[in-house]
């Protein structure tokens, strides 16, 4: 059964919670993030199949109310971007790496799905505005023709829109760094 991602930002914590309670109890999702964000925002992010995603997220948007920010679904989702926002990818070795920030959190994970979509590459970390400024970042590692066009591919759908605000790919990179980006 085909995977879906939903994510809810909200302009309050209590409301975040609440809110996250809701989307669980409304559907059989599991919930893969729920917390605070900057500044003084709460994200939620829940998986499951299509439909049960659509539930959970209708509830949410009721739950939210006046609180909403913002909400996107992401059907038929990678299955490597729930660990990659959990921060639990195992990756051996880095090869090089392509490295993505952006405007928002959600945006930050609509571009790993982009990315792990478009190019052989696997996602290191998909990182959700906390301590960003409500900004995102995610960094992908792959050989170095498969990081440029997955950098390629987000950059084509989402700089246009002004959503990603820097991008790097390094090829090759130094053995201390790629340690401490997998440590």
């Amino acid at each position: 059964m085909d995977k879906s991602i939903g994510l809810i930002e909200l302009k309050n914590i209590p409301t975040g919670i609440e809110t996250a309670d809701a989307m669980l109890k409304a559907a059989d999702v599991e919930l893969i993030l729920a917390t605070p964000t900057c500044p003084g925002k709460y994200i939620i992010i829940v998986t499951g199949n299509v439909g049960a995603v659509k539930n959970s997220m209708r509830s949410g948007v009721l739950a939210a109310g006046y609180s909403l920010v913002g909400t996107h679904i992401i059907n038929n989702v990678h299955e490597s971007l729930p660990a990659a926002i959990m921060g639990t990818t195992e990756v051996e070795k880095i090869k090089s790496i392509g490295v993505v920030e952006t405007i928002s959190a959600m945006t930050s994970i609509i571009a790993g799905d982009i990315a792990a979509k478009a190019s052989n590459i696997t996602l290191i970390e998909i990182r959700i505005a906390r301590g960003l400024g409500g900004k995102g970042f995610l960094i992908f590692t792959g050989e170095i023709s498969s990081v440029k066009s997955a950098m390629g591919s987000v950059t084509a759908k989402l700089g246009d829109e002004g959503e990603i605000t820097s991008t790097a790919v390094i090829a090759s990179p130094h053995k201390d760094l790629a340690a401490h980006l997998l440590g």
